[in-house]
């Protein structure tokens, strides 16, 4: 299986179940930006090469400024994290429940990080004819038997937003049950701004509301690991109080601050593309006969037609050079669903005739 870890991305373990090297393959796998990184952080990091003898700010006072600046929030609300995988430790760690609430399918690190600090997992599930989202009603409900609970906005893996007035509804239910409400916007970045519903604006009001966000994933710097969320301060001083110090290098920082510097321009060509990619993308599976929910994100879920399987699909796939992520194994999910990330017309068209290959051949 390619997601020996749990995630897609692993390309190492692809060069050893497909053969090959490991940056031979084209990743449909992890969804990140197909512009690659500004030039701006790669100019920067190459340049700064020699701070790798100084440690980093343990407060991360400069990137909180930026973020702080752009977001209009003060720094306090901040808490810098060694990706959005750390900055959901941190929160784990200073709430410290005993039951942690999930909405499936989902980001499997929720289940994963919280049974791993010790909580017990309970969820509800997504429906199909929703494009995989629960209702309001079930998710209230699963505020109150919960300490926590983690909501993606968008989902990962069917990109689908919950609206503004739902978003508002379980963050006043989490206040009025005492519950916290983790809104995971990793991906919030590539849908626009006029289009994109968060709390941010009036996150004053919910106390117990906390937004956790990426920078890998827009500004494609998964391997230096940088996130952040947005909380109340003493919520934020509690998470900051739980990480372990230098745990952001200072090249994460350093980048963080580039991509924040990098302009209009750069986000708005990855919107531009993204939109434009993702109907193509989507329009070229739907026509193969998939099941394609319509996702705003850069990824998109993918029902193949039966008799596929995921899992048949990513070997295939596999031995021709492409990767796809199998979400087979999500709840709620079933045997014959993928994720594909959004990603040049070249590259989707590729990954379109080969699809269009493999399931002309007899599974």
């Amino acid at each position: 299986m390619l997601e020996k870890y749990g995630h897609g991305g692993d390309l190492l373990t692809a060069a050893e179940l497909y053969g090959g090297g490991d940056g031979s393959f084209l990743d449909f796998s992890a969804n990140i930006n197909p512009l690659g990184p500004p030039l701006e952080v790669l100019q920067l990091l190459q340049n700064s090469l020699s701070s790798i003898i100084a440690y980093p700010d343990p407060g991360h006072r400069r990137l909180k400024r930026q973020l702080g600046d752009i977001l209009q929030v003060e720094s306090e609300w901040l808490t810098i994290g060694n990706g959005a995988a750390e900055s959901m430790a941190l929160l784990l760690l200073a709430v410290a429940p005993q039951k942690v609430g999930i909405v499936e399918p989902c980001f499997s690190e929720y289940r994963q990080l919280s049974e791993q600090f010790g909580a017990q997992v309970v969820s509800v599930l997504g429906t199909r004819e929703h494009s995989y989202k629960a209702d309001v009603e079930s998710i209230s409900r699963l505020l109150e038997k919960v300490e926590l609970l983690f909501l993606g906005q968008p989902n990962n893996p069917n990109g689908v937003q919950y609206s503004l007035a739902e978003l508002r509804l379980l963050a006043q239910k989490a206040e009025s049950c005492g519950t916290y409400l983790a809104v995971d916007e990793a991906f919030i970045d590539f849908i626009p701004e006029a289009e994109r519903n968060s709390l941010l604006p009036e996150l004053e009001h919910y106390r117990r509301t906390v937004l956790v966000r990426s920078m890998t994933k827009f500004y494609a710097i998964p391997g230096l690991r940088l996130g952040f969320t947005i909380a109340h301060p003493d919520l934020a001083a509690a998470m900051t109080g739980k990480q372990v110090t230098w745990s952001v290098n200072g090249l994460a920082l350093l980048a963080g601050e580039a991509c924040l510097s990098s302009g209009l321009d750069y986000e708005q060509r990855t919107r531009d593309l993204i939109l434009t990619e993702r109907a193509t993308l989507r329009q070229g599976l739907m026509n193969l006969g998939c099941e394609v929910p319509l996702g705003e994100a850069n990824f998109l879920l993918c029902g193949l037609p039966s008799p596929w399987s995921a899992e048949k699909m990513q070997e295939s796939l596999g031995r021709r050079g492409i990767l796809v992520r199998s979400c087979a194994m999500y709840p709620g999910l079933g045997a014959e669903h993928i994720r594909v990330a959004v990603k040049s017309q070249a590259d989707c068209a590729r990954l379109l005739q080969c699809m269009d290959e493999v399931i002309s051949d007899e599974p």
